[in-house]
């Protein structure tokens, strides 16, 4: 039974993180309720395949630094709930989120308090706390136009790339996947620099009556540290967005996202890629080079494809064991590595040398487990 008091924390571990099917009525109807009690701010969409946190986190900063109001949602989060809702630079604190969620359970009703899934109810939470601001930028968590993030009315939409991943939801070529991404768009939309073939082609026929905003590669930003290429392409699609707004200048900071091919020590990097096409980025990115990979995979997704791209600079693979029904058993990625020649071991923090290069790859849930695990929280 509903308890109508209960914290953030407890009512969200009542609900289900992990789905089988979309039931979009659920928000759609909370979405109607909650829309006569707040006024909806200038709605940037992000959606696409990989790229999202950080496109969506760079126009957030820029926005920022213009003097908006701005609300970024991503998902999902590696250590912190917080994470997932940035306020003006910052992670939102607990007494804003607890009191956000407090104002929702009084405005929705019981039957559909106890329907909302775990991430369309924080979604609610997120557009709700955007109330009176500038702008909101709403990174979709699965697919496009049913997911929750697309039940307000978007002014923007930005596609950082679409490849295979989610095929059980949305289909199991680029085709059927880009459908449901670029339906998503509602206005305008623009797409990322590196956009495969049948995607452009679809768009002539699904986007035909909205307005494309041209990708400019030659804008110019700032940052504290040396940037892998395909997070400066992101920052430049963003940069794209400020420009269309008519905010932009050359001089905007902007950092990415905790988790994106970012350094921890001077040998271990972390990335939340967990498909072909966040590999193909990663290999390119060490390319020339060996590393010691430290993965796992969820049963869903490609691994085999994933070790085979990633093979080339794979100087050994260590498996991190995690906690979550949804990983791979080991003993079926063990014998996928043998069958590659690929020199495995399970991965335990002894195994950390200060004379070897590592890359944590294969998920949030992989990169969560192996900061927890070895109590590595440099710069997160």
């Amino acid at each position: 039974m509903l308890d109508n008091k209960q914290s953030l924390t407890s009512f969200l571990e009542q609900k289900t993180l992990f789905y089988t099917k979309i039931e979009y009525e659920t928000i759609k109807k909370s979405w109607e309720m909650l829309s006569s009690c707040i006024r909806l701010p200038y709605v940037i969409h992000i959606v696409g395949t990989n790229g999202k946190g950080t496109t969506g986190r760079f126009i957030a900063s820029c926005l920022m630094q213009s003097n908006k109001k701005v609300l970024h949602y991503t998902s999902p989060h590696i250590i912190n709930f917080n994470e997932r809702i940035w306020i003006n630079g910052s992670n939102a604190n607990d007494d804003i989120l607890e009191k956000a969620h407090q104002k929702l359970l009084m405005i929705l009703s019981p039957q559909l308090l106890t329907k909302l899934t775990y991430f369309e109810y924080t979604t609610l939470l997120a557009i709700y706390l955007s109330n009176d601001f500038d702008f909101i930028v709403l990174e979709a968590g699965l697919g496009g136009e049913f997911d929750a993030t697309n039940v307000v009315p978007n002014n923007l939409t930005v596609v950082p790339s679409i490849g295979l991943d989610h095929q059980d939801f949305l289909g199991d070529t680029i085709e059927k996947i880009a459908i449901t991404k670029l339906r998503s768009c509602d206005n305008s939309y623009i797409l990322g620099s590196n956009i495969h073939p049948d995607v452009i082609e679809l768009k002539k026929s699904i986007l035909k009556d909205k307005k494309e905003i041209k990708f400019n590669k030659q804008l110019q930003f700032k940052s504290k540290q040396e940037l892998p290429q395909y997070i400066i392409s992101n920052a430049k699609l963003a940069l794209s967005v400020i420009d269309y707004l008519g905010l932009y200048k050359n001089d905007f900071i902007l950092e990415p996202l905790e988790g994106r091919c970012q350094k921890i020590t001077n040998n271990i990097t972390i990335d939340v890629g967990h498909n072909p096409l966040a590999a193909k980025v990663i290999l390119e990115e060490f390319k020339n080079q060996k590393i010691i990979l430290i993965y796992n995979s969820y049963k869903d997704k490609d691994f085999n494809e994933i070790l085979n791209i990633l093979k080339p600079i794979i100087d050994k693979l260590l498996i991190i064991q995690c906690d979550d029904p949804r990983i791979i058993d080991v003993d079926i990625l063990l014998n996928t590595a043998k069958k590659m020649s690929i020199d495995t071991d399970i991965f335990n923090i002894n195994m950390l040398k200060n004379d070897s290069r590592y890359l944590v790859f294969g998920s949030f849930k992989v990169v969560e487990t192996f900061i927890k695990n070895t109590n590595i929280l440099s710069n997160l």
